[in-house]
């Protein structure tokens, strides 16, 4: 899932990492291999947030998605694996379309 600046905002408050900023070199590398998303990297490696299918009426969930793990304590490196759905749910606020 892309995100709109406000949910990514809402998600750096919920989560401890940092997103990939739309201009980086890596993101065209990343969009090849994992699709068109918002990236985050954080101290177990590289992260999506995927919207969660039974919507809230309150607003919007997404879960965490594991894309890629460190290879080193030195996080110099990531390895690649299939993605990995956590338990980690955010909170992504109201969908303002609507």
């Amino acid at each position: 899932m892309k995100m709109n600046t406000t949910q990514i905002e809402q998600t750096l408050r919920q989560l401890d990492a940092q997103a990939i900023p739309a201009e980086h070199p890596a993101i065209l590398q990343l969009e090849r291999l994992f699709g068109e998303h918002t990236y985050f990297l954080d101290r177990n490696g590289l992260s999506i947030v995927e919207p969660v299918a039974a919507e809230q009426p309150d607003g919007h969930m997404g879960v965490v998605v594991v894309l890629a793990n460190w290879t080193d304590g030195a996080e110099t490196s990531l390895q690649p694996h299939a993605p990995e759905a956590t338990d980690r749910i955010i909170d992504l606020g109201r969908d303002r379309s609507h």
